[in-house]
């Protein structure tokens, strides 16, 4: 039996137009923009009601220790790269990383991919300047194109249109890819064909092997492996684009409440994170589960502040804290948060994103990060939760599935020179695949730990 969605909720989620926005696009027709949310608000729902309440219940086994949360993907999707390769090999490399981390800590991992939404960023300034030349600043391919011409750089709202579209073929393929045979756990070897021989590759062979050896083991004693046939796999990105989050917004005809269907997982950013502005507001409306990134700066009372705006009623699963300190700030910056919400008793999902903190520009002048430094946040994330005796939750990294050069180090022992050779990124740097293989072992053992 359906229920009438009451009044007052459809109401609210439109309170947000009232309240200060940021990081918003300067759209130049106000028009243009209303037919295209319109349209979008008539269109079918990327995600469903009940996928988003089954992540809540995955997050908050998360929060509780009892599951662990790896969440990947690029730092800004772009139509140009939203093709079946690109898609297969990231999902392949987070199936990759998943299969390492189940194996090595004996622990549930969720899988959920920064994709099929991530195509909008926020940015410092909202203008850029070459050569004397200012023009709006690119901000994701759902506003405006990176090329620096006037034309390109225009905000232009049938990309909203554009970015519903990408994000429904990759979803389609996202599915076909993990409930189709392809992320069958038999097939672990597989999904390292087409990767160069390296150090991390032998040993994720080994961990294969290993696998292998297991399931036949079991195929022995008679087990059914139905259930290694398909995995769950969920959506996220962050909710920056307001009048597009609205436009995909639906009432569920079985609550009677409102769920954001643009993707399972929505997070408010470190910059749009105030407790009086438009994100916070609009993201208490709906029922996904949601994060929260926290910088440095923030400070005990505002975590509180934020639980008590976005998840009253103490639902496990709901909220995750998202802590993107810098290696050398989060373990001084990270234990008053995490023991002052501690104290509270409320739950909450603790999760690291070990990338934002860390980035730095080479001396040849690329915007870039050291894998040495991201991975020695993860392990200051682990021990402050390990000395407060929380959960370590998970991990959000920006990553690839391809062999690119952005991010200094690793066992393939990328140098300053070396970012030249395929620095792909429109906006922030991200691990490729040996990186996050290399990083995957070592989390494991972190975990192992904890």
């Amino acid at each position: 039996m359906s229920v009438a969605p009451d009044p007052a909720l459809v109401a609210g989620l439109d309170a947000w137009r009232s309240l200060p926005a940021r990081q918003q696009p300067h759209w130049p027709d106000a028009d243009a923009v209303a037919v295209a949310t319109g349209e979008l608000s008539t269109l079918p729902p990327l995600v469903f009601a009940g996928e988003a309440d089954v992540l809540t219940a995955r997050l908050a086994a998360a929060g509780r220790g009892e599951a662990f949360l790896l969440q990947g993907g690029d730092c800004a999707e772009t139509f140009a790269e939203a093709t079946a390769d690109n898609i297969r090999n990231k999902i392949k490399t987070i199936l990759q990383m998943a299969v390492v981390l189940t194996y090595g800590a004996s622990l549930p991992v969720i899988k959920m991919g920064r994709m099929a939404g991530q195509y909008a960023k926020p940015r410092s300034s909202d203008d850029e300047t070459r050569e004397g030349v200012t023009l709006p600043a690119y901000r994701g391919d759902a506003i405006n194109g990176h090329p620096f011409t006037p034309e390109a750089r225009i905000p232009d709202p049938q990309r909203l249109l554009a970015a519903y579209h990408r994000s429904s073929a990759t979803l389609n393929l996202i599915r076909a890819f993990t409930t189709g045979g392809f992320a069958d756990l038999r097939r672990v070897h597989e999904w390292n064909r087409g990767f160069l021989d390296n150090k991390a590759y032998s040993r994720y062979e080994e961990t294969a092997a290993q696998i292998d050896r297991a399931i036949r083991f079991m195929a022995a004693c008679g087990a059914d492996f139905d259930a290694l046939r398909t995995v769950e796999f969920f959506s996220s990105h962050e909710a920056l684009l307001l009048d597009y989050e609205r436009a995909l917004t639906r009432i569920d005809s079985r609550t009677g409440t409102a769920y954001d269907c643009s993707a399972h997982f929505l997070w408010i950013g470190e910059r749009t994170r105030q407790l009086d502005g438009a994100h916070v507001d609009f993201l208490s409306r709906v029922r996904n589960p949601i994060g929260v990134k926290l910088g440095p700066t923030t400070s005990p009372d505002d975590a509180l502040a934020l639980m008590d705006r976005l998840n009253p009623a103490d639902i496990p699963g709901r909220l995750t804290f998202i802590t993107r300190m810098g290696a050398g700030r989060i373990r001084d910056a990270l234990p008053a948060l995490v023991e002052k919400v501690h104290a509270s008793g409320r739950p909450v999902t603790w999760v690291c994103d070990p990338m934002h903190g860390n980035t730095i520009t080479s001396a040849s002048g690329y915007k870039t990060r050291r894998l040495e430094d991201v991975l020695d946040e993860v392990r200051g994330f682990f021990e402050v939760h390990h000395a407060a005796g929380t959960v370590p939750g998970g991990l959000h990294i920006e990553l690839t599935g391809d062999d690119v050069t952005e991010v200094l180090g690793g066992s393939e022992e990328i140098d300053d020179a070396g970012l030249a050779r395929r620095y792909e990124t429109l906006v922030d740097p991200r691990l490729n695949h040996q990186q996050s293989l290399e990083m995957a072992f070592q989390v494991a053992e972190m975990i192992r730990g904890a």
